[in-house]
């Protein structure tokens, strides 16, 4: 007999009480789940649901289990109020879900427990903007990248001493999400996967000050020029999205620094095998390039085109 594993979901007032927890700690949260989906329909139709890999998993339950950041607008956020999850990841998860023919359960999760990898069976998938790096190699596996993103920096919006990001950058408090590829970036230790587009390390001894979120570090950006930082790292769409949210209180300066190849990761020490679906969600990945779909999610939350590698520059 095939065992199948447990999966619950938590709904309505679960939802608000839990999301503040999993915001502290690294408790899962799992939002009401998506529209649309059934194992009759999709990739799933034609699946094999006895052979109890991860694929027959999700299938069987008619769920798959994305863990994203809830607070990382516009990617991926979590609105208490409404009770939704929001943003580009959240429609692209929806969408892969909806192929595979099945319902997404989305938990909240912070960032640095889902890139430390070996996730336990607590989730299928992470759709969290996650880059390909060479050190992340070892610990996920990765779709084709699905969008590119630039890494930019932001000031407060009163500063006028950071122009040139080669040179006033050097020393200087900067403020970023813990373990991101912005926080490797400054440490120069960042290696992005094979036919990325290559980038040059141009800020000397900097402060680094890390926090839960990108969103955090922003926060304190806005608290007023150097009082908790110099300047914040973080990709660009997540500073613009800052921008309006905060009422012009911080502000975007100089070029992008790199170009992130983006991708759906997987756990490589998941205890039951996920490689047909992998698979599975790579091809869907793939199709939804060629269809357009996701240029079209890329117009509607960034109003711009980032799906392709020439958005890179």
């Amino acid at each position: 007999m095939i065992k199948f594993r447990p999966r619950v979901a938590l709904a309505g007032i679960a939802v608000l009480a839990m999301i503040g927890v999993a915001c502290a700690n690294d408790t899962t949260t799992t939002s009401a789940a998506a529209p649309s989906g059934g194992s009759g329909t999709g990739v799933c139709a034609s699946a094999d649901t006895t052979t109890g890999d991860a694929l027959a998993e999700v299938c069987s339950s008619g769920t798959l289990r994305v863990a994203t950041d809830p607070k990382y607008k516009p990617q991926s956020w979590y609105d208490v109020q409404t009770s939704t999850w929001n943003g580009f990841d959240v429609e692209v998860a929806t969408e892969i879900a909806n192929r595979l023919g099945v319902k997404t359960d989305i938990q909240a999760q912070k960032w640095n427990t889902i890139t430390a990898g070996s996730w336990n069976d607590r989730w299928d998938v992470s759709v969290g903007s996650m880059t390909d790096t060479v050190d992340r190699e070892s610990l996920f596996y990765f779709t084709p990248a699905y969008y590119y993103t630039p890494a930019g920096i932001a000031v407060n919006s009163t500063n006028t001493s950071i122009q040139d990001l080669t040179t006033d950058l050097d020393g200087k408090k900067i403020c970023v999400g813990a373990s991101t590829t912005y926080e490797d970036y400054l440490k120069g230790s960042l290696v992005l996967g094979a036919g990325a587009p290559k980038f040059d390390f141009v800020i000397d001894n900097p402060q680094i000050i890390t926090f839960t979120t990108d969103t955090d570090a922003l926060d304190n950006l806005a608290l007023g020029d150097g009082v908790r930082c110099d300047a914040a790292m973080t990709a660009t769409p997540t500073i613009a999205q800052y921008v309006t949210d905060s009422g012009g209180k911080v502000k975007q300066v100089g070029d992008p620094l790199y170009f992130e190849p983006l991708s759906i990761a997987f756990d490589k020490n998941d205890p039951v095998a996920n490689a047909t679906l992998v698979a599975a969600v790579s091809k869907i990945v793939e199709d939804m390039h060629a269809d357009g779909t996701l240029s079209s999610l890329s117009e509607k939350w960034y109003k711009t085109d980032l799906t392709t590698q020439s958005a890179s520059g």
